[in-house]
């Protein structure tokens, strides 16, 4: 036949004829794994269909559409290319042999499940599961036609075409062929993945199971048991049993769901013996593949159906040296998230992840040195090691008793500001220091460096803002400390029933993140007073506003009077609080590269929603000064004293500690246009494929470049001859496998401490930012085994962690996104010099 491959034709390398998913199927059966029956029907029977009726044309003008454009385009073009597939005519020849291999499966009337299999899905290198449709309990000929017709139009969803779009696949890339396959009248299905999606763990099977049909488990509508199997030896580690309210069943025509028995609710789907029996299938399917699987599976009676296997793709990487904790670097020392480690909430990029370990370390120990006039840390004392790609505090546990025993002499210089500590040493001499470092390298531009000059200024760079970032540290305590001992005393001596909490009292004062919102505020007033400037802005992709924001040009279709008017005034606020970092990871931009954020902020005063800034401000300044007049005339002179003191102390430290977070990026939009300039030299090279793939190198990767002079040559001047084969220092093909381990690594859950051990938990764990565990409320548990993305009205907070509540109405906190810094009352280990004062 020439459109119908049976499953076990169906060789490993047949992805441009068979689809991912035919692929797979083909791949059980000769494994000889339990496969209902059925057949490909496959890409030429696709392409033939396209021809026959003239629909590329149409397709490829409807479908090439920029991965910005917005879902209502890719809805609205979805709609219009379906048209064409269902006004369309099946050739005959594709018909007949259709029919004819669906007849072998039974009498005529046997009930299939129709799948769509795209020659893009289902890859290792990216997830396209669920974006084309699949139809179950088709019956008959005609409805097969049908559904295979439905199946072809899917191919051009809005969600597929978007991810193509996203991932660079252009619409001439993709084919679709169509496995019809044998319904199994399944009692209980589900999902298997033969590595923990959770963890990365390789030696744990997790399976998902409920009562009926899979496709509800698929899809996600229904809840499921939860098993976790060890993989060598079948024992159940864990197991969290549903209760599962609906099951999917056949209807006459598909299928519908009906309530669960009352007396299998909360019963298990699958008892130990049947959980081992699968997981046995799972092992066998990762070895047939070579790769961890993400299996769908079904059991009509005492038997099991594979129904089919995909790659997991971007598994969070396992711990290296050990299958049960995340394996740390050097045994003999601590590790913690927290400090400097909360404004790095994603796994590093390989660059920063060189660059900033020992520019922490060297700032630390500077810093300490001349807190207590000698060198207590040694150089490998402390460090900011990865793991598992993210970043941790590290201390050696000789170098921490060290440190404990020099805690009170630390305290002593950070109460009276010796060695540029506190307040008084930061406003003194760091912020002094880290701006002259800005301007020093700031005198010339970027493109008369060379290429040693270019990664000698990012160094230098980092390390003015890992000092910077330490010194402020030593401020954290102390407005922690000051808010603490103040809201103690307030709450034993002077608050009753009906007064206000003591947050009250610290609200309505200026501070830098306050002042860039109302920056913004006041830039949607002022467009607001020009005629047409806002419905512009409004109607502008924020993408195009903030793409066109560097150069200086226009938009197309933007008024360029108007644009003339608005783009300097939002340069000026960008050119002063522009360098708000939400990620001290440089791979991540700034708003002065990228003003997205603001943008959306400035769209949001300007639709008429939230606050002004400065009446909330002055609401909040108001009722501080009242409550205080209030409080401070029904005390007795000793108290009232006391009190005033510890309120002025409170007022004074909290501003200064938003202040001087604000300013911690500083440094990052220089920074990222040295790197970024070091990128374009190398794209010219052929080294990289884009300027900002140099996140993606490894610092020795870069120096090697370096030397090599491929990033020696200033755009504009003779090229410089590219260096190919094998002399390349690094490819862009290493660059992706990078990122694809980036995106697998995010789905971890990084630990708060390591190693991993109860006394651990019990010594440190209270001093920890609370987890997601720890939030109060309801919380969601599940298997978190297929990330992906949704389109709906969302409000984005742009920093990783608030410590304390805001409303708009009272809090100095800013009601759009933007830096906020840690802000946690719980801080580093109590031995740092740093956070003892606390």
């Amino acid at each position: 036949m020439t459109y119908i491959v049976n499953f076990g034709d169906v060789g490993q390398s047949d992805v441009d004829v068979a689809g991912g998913k035919g692929v797979g199927l083909g791949g059980l059966v000769r494994a000889g794994l339990p496969v209902p029956p059925g057949f490909v029907l496959n890409t030429a029977a696709y392409a033939d269909f396209v021809e026959a009726n003239h629909l590329q044309a149409g397709i490829r003008e409807l479908a090439e559409l920029a991965p910005q454009a917005s879902p209502e385009d890719y809805e609205n073009a979805s709609e219009r290319i379906r048209a064409l597939f269902t006004g369309a005519t099946m050739p005959a020849v594709i018909a007949a042999e259709l029919g004819a291999a669906y007849g072998l499966l039974g009498n005529g009337d046997t009930a299939v499940a129709v799948r769509s299999s795209a020659t893009a899905e289902d890859l290792a290198s990216a997830s396209f599961a669920g974006q084309q449709e699949t139809y179950l309990n088709i019956v008959g000929t005609e409805a097969l036609s049908a559904a295979v017709t439905e199946c072809w139009a899917s191919l051009w969803t809005a969600r597929a075409m978007a991810y193509r779009a996203r991932e660079g696949i252009g619409p001439d890339a993709v084919r679709l062929a169509v496995v019809v396959q044998r319904m199994v009248e399944a009692e209980a299905a589900g999902v298997l993945f033969t590595a923990n999606p959770a963890n990365g763990r390789r030696d744990q099977i997790v399976i998902s199971a409920a009562w009926g049909l899979g496709e509800s488990v698929v899809s996600g509508t229904v809840s499921t048991d939860d098993v976790v199997v060890e993989a060598g030896s079948g024992r159940v580690l864990s197991r969290r049993t549903a209760d599962k309210d609906v099951l999917t069943v056949y209807a006459d025509h598909g299928t519908r769901e009906q309530p669960v028995p009352s007396a299998r609710r909360r019963r298990p789907v699958l008892d130990d013996h049947a959980a081992a029996a699968l997981a046995s299938y799972g092992t066998r399917i990762r070895d047939q593949f070579g790769s961890p699987q993400d299996i769908e599976w079904a059991r009509a009676g005492n038997e099991f159906f594979i129904l089919q296997s995909r790659p997991i793709t971007a598994l969070p990487e396992p711990a290296a040296d050990t299958p049960d904790t995340w394996a740390v670097p050097y045994p003999k020392g601590l590790y913690f998230r927290a400090s400097i480690v909360e404004q790095l909430p994603n796994p590093l990029s390989p660059l920063f992840a060189d660059l900033i370990d020992g520019s922490v370390s060297r700032s630390l120990r500077a810093l300490l040195a001349e807190a207590v006039g000698k060198n207590i840390i040694r150089e490998d004392d402390v460090g900011l090691p990865t793991i598992n790609g993210y970043a941790y505090y590290y201390y050696r546990t000789s170098g921490m008793w060290r440190l404990m025993g020099k805690s009170l002499t630390a305290v002593r210089a950070l109460l009276r500001g010796k060695a540029h500590m506190g307040i008084t040493g930061w406003r003194e001499y760091s912020h002094p220091r880290y701006e002259q470092v800005i301007k020093d390298w700031s005198a010339r531009p970027a493109v008369e460096f060379s290429g040693e000059e270019l990664l000698e200024g990012v160094q230098a760079l980092l390390d003015a803002g890992t000092v910077y970032y330490t010194a402020v540290q030593s401020i954290i305590p102390l407005a922690a400390t000051s808010e603490i001992s103040f809201g103690a005393y307030y709450d034993k001596f002077v608050r009753r029933d009906g007064d206000p909490p003591a947050q009250t009292f610290l609200l309505g004062y200026d501070s830098e993140p306050i002042r860039a919102e109302k920056s913004l505020y006041d830039l949607a007033v002022w467009a607001l007073g020009v005629p047409g400037l806002a419905p512009a802005i409004l109607n502008e992709p924020t993408a195009a506003l903030a793409g066109s924001q560097p150069d200086g040009s226009p938009p197309a279709g933007f008024d360029p009077a108007l644009w003339q008017q608005w783009h300097p005034r939002f340069q000026n606020h960008l050119d002063r609080f522009g360098h708000a970092v939400y990620n001290l990871d440089f791979a991540s931009p700034v708003p002065a590269d990228d003003p997205s954020a603001p943008l959306e902020t400035v769209k949001y005063y300007l639709r008429g929603q939230g606050t002004d800034p400065h009446e909330r401000q002055r609401h909040s300044a108001t009722r501080r000064e009242e409550q205080t007049s209030r409080m401070a005339s029904r005390l007795g002179p000793a108290r009232r004293a006391a009190f005033i003191r510890l309120l002025r102390w409170a007022q004074n430290a909290a501003p200064i500690r938003e202040d001087a977070l604000a300013d911690v990026g500083l440094a990052w939009p220089l920074l990222r246009r040295l790197l970024l300039e070091l990128g374009q030299r190398l794209v010219g090279s052929g080294v990289i494929a884009q300027p900002d793939d140099v996140f993606w190198l490894r610092r020795q990767e870069l120096q090697s470049a370096i030397e090599f002079g491929l990033a020696a040559v200033a755009p504009g001047a003779p090229a410089a001859v590219a260096i190919t084969g094998a002399d390349r220092p690094v490819r862009s093909a290493v660059v992706e496998e990078r990122k694809m381990l980036w995106r697998g690594q995010a789905k971890a859950a990084a630990p708060q401490l390591l190693p991993e051990s109860r006394w651990m938990e019990r010594a440190f764990g209270s001093m920890m930012p609370a987890g997601p565990q720890d939030q109060p409320g309801d919380i969601i548990k599940g298997i978190g085994a297929s990330p992906g993305r949704v389109t709906a009205p969302a409000r984005v907070l742009r920093g990783h962690r608030i410590s304390r509540g805001w409303s708009p109405e009272t809090s100095w906190w800013p009601a759009s996104p933007l830096p906020s810094g840690p802000r946690c009352s719980r801080w580093p280990p109590p031995w740092s010099p740093t956070s003892a004062a606390h």
